[in-house]
């Protein structure tokens, strides 16, 4: 029976994590379209990885649940790294709460089910959800707690509330750091841990939509007044080591 590392998001990040922690595991690498799972998986094999790619959908319970299933059938599920995501510059308000903050609750909640004792998550949000103004506690409660199919139906995640596509983006990063401390409790009684990291701006596809697109000055603002004046880069290449 194989020990599984699921990587959600076929990006740039999803991969340098899978790098550092796959070394004799085998990879499951899945995104919303097949063929950006294909090329990040034969990248992966070429460097000596086992990997299977699948597409799933992240703001469908069905699609989600299905990738759970995939991965159970490999073996035991030991790790999940979830790096899918839709920046302000590429999405809807809709989208992106579907996306980045349903679609997070759906994956912890799916893949909680099912974690090894020992196994170990790890989801991407943002420090742009630290730059959001403070929410009241009970709408920190109510990001953290609400049950996932009666999250995106919320009074503050409605249309006439949520009308920016960078407002909906830091509710929902804000919302998954919320969510997955909330979630820690029920993977730790499984014996299993999860974390959220809240990177700054790592130069992908999906900074350059945001530094070529609407918000760019303020993005390479941030930069400029960032102390290392840059972004950060991601690891492509090296050995893979134990984590």
């Amino acid at each position: 029976m194989s020990t599984v590392i699921v990587v959600i998001g076929a990006g740039s990040i999803g991969q340098a994590i899978a790098r550092r922690v796959s070394a004799g595991k085998h990879v499951l690498l899945a995104d919303l379209r097949r063929e950006f799972a294909d090329a990040a998986g034969g990248v992966l094999l070429d460097a000596g990885f086992r990997v299977s790619t699948a597409i799933v959908d992240v703001s469908s319970r069905e699609s989600v649940h299905a990738l759970v299933e995939a991965a159970g059938a490999i073996g035991t599920i030991a790790g999940v790294i979830h790096a899918a995501g839709v920046s302000p510059s590429q999405a809807s308000p809709e989208t992106i709460l579907a996306v980045d903050l349903y679609g997070t609750a759906l994956v912890l909640e799916e893949f909680g089910n099912v974690i090894v004792s020992g196994g170990a998550g790890v989801v991407i949000a943002s420090q742009s959800g630290h730059r959001l103004g403070a929410l009241t506690p009970e709408q920190d409660r109510a990001l953290a707690l609400t049950p996932t199919d009666e999250l995106l139906a919320l009074p503050m995640l409605q249309p006439d509330r949520v009308t920016d596509p960078l407002h909906a983006y830091q509710l929902s990063k804000r919302g998954n750091s919320l969510r997955v401390m909330a979630e820690a409790v029920r993977w730790g009684k499984r014996g299993a841990r999860v974390n959220t990291i809240s990177p700054g701006i790592i130069f992908t596809p999906l900074a350059r939509d945001e530094q070529t697109g609407p918000r760019g000055e303020g993005y390479r603002r941030m930069i400029e007044l960032s102390p290392a004046g840059r972004g950060g880069t991601r690891m492509r290449s090296g050995p893979s080591v134990r984590c």
